[in-house]
């Protein structure tokens, strides 16, 4: 079959990109998994905080945010976010305070916001309500009906063989034989897989593991309008969802191959125990538990654009824990290359997310 533009990967990043290209001509969507956002976008902690990240990915995530607020009468919800310190990490606490514009309180203010904290060992608060949860689940399906308007979405579906033509790009999987003009590389952690398989060098992306444990609201406390909570140096995170209370290592575990990650109990645990002096209610039970695969460039920058040693061929990789906060903007740049014309981005952030700066 042929398509204008065929896209191998069904997270955020192919499904955002695909919505955007669908505008632009025929798409085929490809993904390996049963469903949409399997792996790592279906495991986010689906935050939107644009002061989070690089400059080149605070620059998408600010590009991105009007579009969060109106896509499919919008995505977003008040979460807020504060961070937590012990006494031995003020310093750190302050750069990450003020990298992220976040507003000092007290540990006594802190604790009104959030009656579970232990103002016995909190030294240091700060917060912001500029941060929302995103229905990540409603953005993907918006972006899936986008495609489906002009072009097809497959999963189980898995690639097994590309091969470069005069005029494109041929795609053998495990169903059938797809031909496309154009090539967009939205794989996640099996990008540079996808890469070597098209015959196009590998980026050196590298996936890094990240775990959650869900377990009940602490004390029965109704958590649904408390604020995510962080460690200093992003060393656990704890949110709400759904009625439960998540709590994650925020850790970020190099792995060799690619896979369905799932969570260690030791990394959990070691996680958990980062987090319990910051608050009055012991942790007790973990009803479940899951990881997902962050996957990032050398340069932790996302990888956006043609490959400079063959311009059919479209990075959409290395999206890290940035997917969803960024996709809006990242696929609109995307989009905007492949029709060659201009985006309403800053040139040095296109130059920063571009697949050039690596050859």
């Amino acid at each position: 079959m042929e398509f204008d533009f065929i896209i191998i990967g069904g997270g955020i990043a192919g499904t955002s990109a695909g919505a955007q290209l669908a505008r632009l001509g025929t798409v085929c969507l490809l993904e390996a998994e049963p469903a949409l956002a399997y792996h790592a976008s279906g495991r986010s902690a689906a935050l939107y905080e644009a002061q989070y990240g690089l400059p080149s990915t605070t620059a998408l995530n600010r590009a991105s945010k009007a579009a969060h607020e109106t896509l499919d009468g919008g995505l977003l919800s008040p979460r807020g976010l504060m961070l937590l310190g012990a006494a031995e990490e003020e310093e750190a606490f302050a750069k990450d305070a003020t990298d992220m514009h976040l507003d000092r309180l007290s540990p006594a203010e802190a604790q009104e916001m959030v009656p579970i904290l232990n103002t016995d060992h909190i030294h240091a608060a700060a917060y912001h309500s500029e941060a929302w949860d995103i229905d990540t689940d409603r953005m993907v399906q918006h972006y899936g009906r986008q495609i489906r308007a002009n072009g097809e979405v497959r999963t189980s579906t898995e690639v097994r063989k590309i091969t470069r033509t005069t005029h494109g790009w041929t795609v053998e999987t495990n169903n059938d034989t797809l031909h496309a003009d154009t090539l967009i590389n939205a794989a996640g952690a099996w990008a540079d897989g996808i890469a070597a398989m098209a015959s196009i060098t590998p980026i050196g992306l590298q996936p890094f593991r990240r775990s959650i444990a869900r377990m009940p609201a602490p004390g029965g406390h109704d958590v649904s309008h408390w604020p995510m909570l962080m460690g200093t140096n992003e060393s656990w995170y704890a949110k709400a969802d759904a009625g439960a209370w998540l709590v994650s290592p925020a850790e970020e575990d190099p792995v060799d191959t690619p896979h369905d990650a799932f969570a260690e109990d030791l990394t959990l645990a070691e996680g958990i125990a980062r987090y319990q002096p910051f608050v009055t209610e012991e942790v007790t039970r973990v009803t479940s538990s899951w990881a997902g695969l962050r996957t990032f460039a050398p340069d932790r920058c996302l990888v956006i654009g043609p490959d400079p040693s063959d311009p059919s061929f479209i990075w959409c990789a290395g999206q890290g824990g940035y997917g969803f906060q960024t996709a809006p903007a990242a696929s609109a740049l995307l989009a905007d290359l492949v029709a060659d014309r201009p985006s309403d981005l800053e040139r040095g952030t296109i130059a920063a997310l571009s697949p050039s700066r690596f050859r």
